[in-house]
C-alpha cells in the first residue's frame, strides 16, 4: 500500500515530494519528514510514514526524534550568540571561562579550538562508567584532565561525543544557563521552534523510537564514519570517542530513555522536527533575524561558514571540513552548489542547514537509520531536488 504523503509544498518545488515519496515507495523510511524555507517563508513541509518500528503511530508534522549530531548545529548558535554578546571569545582560552581546563597543557587552547574540532579531545582515555554521560560534573572532571591526543590546533578530528560538555560547559560558565536552557530561551521560544536540547516529558508521547540500520553485510566495505567503521578496534581513539562512557547511541533503548531524553548534550540528543531545523537555518541564511527576532547579527554570518579546519578527519578517517561549530560542504558532499552553505549531520540521516546565497533553510529528520555518520543519501537526495528546482 502507498504511503500517504502529507502536508504542503510549492509546486515549485514538486520534485522534492516526489524524491520524498520515492523514498517510502522503495522503503528507505519508515516515518520521516523534510522542510524548506525560501527567505524565512515555509515553501516545503512534508512529512509520511509511522514514529515507530511497528507503525502503530503515524507520523506528524509535529513528531520529535532525536537528530543526533544534527545537534552540534544548536551549540554552536549559542556560541555564536554569546559571542555576539560580548560574554564569550573565540580566542580566548578556554580556561578563562573553565579555569579546571587549564590542566594536562590545555591553558592556551582557544575556544574556537573546541568548535571546529582542533583542541585534541575527542575521547576520554580514562575508562568511565556507563552512567557518567548522565553526570554533567564527572564528565566536564574528566575533560579538564585530559591531555590531549594532539598538540591542538595542528590536526583536526571530529569530537563526536565530547562536543556536548567542551561546548555545553563553555556555553554554561559564559551564560550563567544550562546548555538546553539558554538554547530554549534565546533560540527555540524566541523563533518558536519544536526544538528541544533536554526534552521535557510531556513530550514523549509525540517523539519517534529509533530504527536502528542493519548491520554492513560480511565482506562489504565499512562507510567511513559510521559507528561499525569507527568501533573496528575497541582501544583506538576512535572507538574511544564514541564509546566511553560505555553506550551505543545506536541502542533504541537507550535513545528512548528517559534519562536519554531529559539530558542536556549538544553533540547527539537534540530532539526537532524537520520544520524547526528549517525555521532556525532560514534564519540563519537570510542575515540571522526572521519575524522580528534576531538571532546573530548579520556581520557574524560569515563566521559560521568560514573554514577552520579542513582535510583527512583524525577521528572519522573521511575528509571533513568545519567552520567555528558547524559542518561545510566536502568535495565528496556538497550541501549544494554554493559555497557558503553551513549546518550539521546526524547519524542515521537528519540534517539542517543554511545556505545564505539561495537564501534558504533546510531540515530533514527520520527515524530509520542510515550506517553513515556523514550526510545520508536520503538527505542529499532531497536537497538535490531543491537545488534543480530553484
Amino acid at each position: 500500500m502507498a504511503v500517504k504523503i502529507e502536508g504542503t509544498c510549492d509546486p515549485k518545488f514538486k520534485r522534492v515530494r516526489d524524491v520524498f515519496a520515492g523514498h517510502f515507495e522503495r522503503g528507505l523510511e519508515v516515518g520521516a519528514s523534510v522542510a524548506l524555507t525560501i527567505d524565512g517563508k515555509p515553501v516545503v513541509d512534508l512529512w509520511a510514514g509511522h514514529a515507530d518500528e511497528a507503525r502503530t503511530r503515524p507520523w506528524t508534522r509535529d513528531t520529535l526524534v532525536n537528530v543526533y549530531s544534527t545537534t552540534k548545529g544548536f551549540g554552536a548558535v549559542c556560541a555564536h550568540r554569546l559571542v555576539d554578546k560580548g560574554l564569550l571569545d573565540l580566542d580566548a582560552p578556554v580556561a578563562r571561562y573553565w579555569p579546571e581546563f587549564a590542566q594536562a597543557g590545555k591553558d592556551k587552547i582557544p575556544v574556537r579550538m573546541v568548535l571546529n574540532h582542533q583542541a585534541g579531545l575527542p575521547a576520554i582515555k580514562k575508562a568511565l562508567p556507563f552512567e557518567a554521560v548522565f553526570q554533567w560534573d564527572t564528565m566536564c572532571a574528566a575533560l579538564a584532565a585530559q591531555e590531549p591526543w594532539w598538540v591542538p590546533g595542528t590536526k583536526h578530528g571530529y569530537h563526536a561525543l565530547t562536543y556536548s560538555w567542551l561546548v555545553g560547559e563553555l556555553v554554561r560558565r559564559a551564560s550563567g544557563k544550562s546548555p538546553g536552557t539558554y538554547f530554549r530561551d534565546e533560540i527555540a521560544a524566541p523563533l518558536g521552534l519544536d526544538a528541544h536540547v533536554g526534552l521535557d516529558p510531556k513530550n514523549d508521547a509525540r517523539t519517534a523510537t529509533i530504527v536502528p540500520a542493519p548491520p554492513t553485510p560480511p565482506g562489504e566495505k565499512l562507510g567511513e564514519g559510521g559507528v561499525e567503521y569507527l568501533m573496528q578496534d575497541p582501544e583506538s581513539m576512535a572507538a574511544k570517542a564514541i564509546s566511553n562512557p560505555p553506550l551505543s547511541v545506536v541502542d533504541p533503548k537507550l535513545i528512548s530513555s528517559r534519562a536519554w531524553r531529559a539530558a542536556e548534550l549538544f553533540a547527539v540528543n537534540g530532539h526537532a522536527t524537520a520544520w524547526s531545523l528549517a525555521r532556525l537555518y532560514g534564519a540563519l541564511a537570510r542575515g540571522g533575524e526572521l519575524d522580528g527576532y534576531r538571532v546573530l547579527e548579520r556581520a557574524s554570518i560569515p563566521r559560521c561558514y568560514t573554514v577552520q579546519s579542513e582535510g583527512p578527519d583524525a577521528v572519522l578517517g573521511a575528509v571533513t571540513r568545519f567552520a567555528v561549530g558547524f559542518a561545510l560542504s566536502t568535495p565528496n558532499v556538497p550541501l549544494g552548489p554554493n559555497p557558503h552553505s553551513f549546518g550539521h549531520p546526524g547519524a542515521g540521516g537528519s540534517i539542517g542547514f543554511a545556505d545564505p546565497v539561495a537564501n534558504l533553510g533546510f531540515g530533514y529528520t527520520m527515524n530509520k537509520m542510515g550506517a553513515s555518520a556523514l550526510v545520508d543519501a536520503r538527505a542529499m537526495s532531497l536537497y538535490g531536488a531543491v537545488f534543480e528546482s530553484l
